[in-house]
């Protein structure tokens, strides 16, 4: 989920014990989409996929962190995942009403809380048959991301992150998102840094061992600017042209990255 509202001062920065906690929450979270994956077709609703999260983290033990989020707030989020569907950028509520189509592409975000961890992490899933440049726009989304997180090492910059996503959307023809942005994570949802997914080299904070975030860029069709409904949620573009995102929760290691929203022994290449 993109951060909202100001975050805690400092970056997080996680122990080892930390991380332990951070890769089992981040491998439920990523088992999570798997299944969902699966389920994708047309006919199915999204208060359907909503069901199956809310099930599978209960006989988990662990909670959805977006249910009731934030805490306190006039307006907090009433489900345990978002549902966005093509030109809703990010923030979709599920609902038993919205049945998908054949064509269209859905982002399924999820954040269970293990233990006190957060896991986020997200995915566009396409659905059933979709047009040669919708399905470019979700490739395009995933290695935008892929990017961003191969850009992260000791020493870098959150700059970086957005430098690359940016330069390699936007060279593709698409806009990128700049309202939200990825965030710390660990013990915390939304926390310090902001990574931007818009950027130049070199600029903001230092990456250093620990620091721990996600990278989850939206990518639109269109122009890049977005609304927010009525429902002070779902986010979609000004254009309503369509939007894509995923998402990892990743950390800082001494000589580079580590996923921590992927399960043991499955990888995501980094070469640029």
């Amino acid at each position: 989920m993109p951060r909202r509202g100001k975050a805690r001062k400092g970056p997080v920065r996680l122990t080892p014990e930390d991380l332990e906690k951070m890769r089992e929450v981040g491998a439920f979270a990523c088992s999570l989409l798997d299944e969902i994956e699966q389920m994708i077709e047309p006919g199915i609703t999204t208060g359907a996929i909503d069901d199956l999260v809310d099930a599978r983290t209960q006989k988990r033990g662990a909670i959805s962190a977006t249910l009731g989020y934030p805490k306190g707030s006039a307006h907090p989020f009433p489900k345990h995942c978002c549902t966005s569907v093509n030109n809703v950028v990010c923030h979709g509520i599920p609902s038993h009403n919205h049945v998908l189509r054949d064509g269209d592409i859905i982002n399924v975000d999820v954040t269970p809380k293990l233990d006190g961890y957060h896991g986020d992490t997200s995915r566009t899933f396409m659905v059933g048959g979709v047009d040669p440049e919708v399905r470019r726009l979700v490739e395009d989304t995933f290695e935008s991301m892929r990017r961003g997180i191969a850009a992260v090492k000791p020493g870098g910059h959150v700059g970086d992150i957005g430098h690359a996503i940016q330069t390699f959307a936007e060279g593709r023809g698409h806009s990128v998102v700049r309202q939200f942005a990825g965030h710390g994570i660990g013990k915390i949802f939304h926390g310090p840094p902001t990574i931007s997914h818009v950027g130049s080299p070199g600029s903001g904070e230092m990456f250093v061992p620990g620091m721990t975030f996600t990278v989850e860029p939206m990518i639109n069709m269109g122009d890049w600017r977005c609304q927010i409904l009525g429902d002070h949620w779902t986010v979609v573009t000004i254009d309503r042209s369509l939007s894509a995102q995923f998402e990892h929760t990743i950390t800082v290691t001494e000589d580079g990255v580590e996923i921590l929203t992927l399960p043991e022994g499955r990888e995501l290449d980094l070469t640029v």
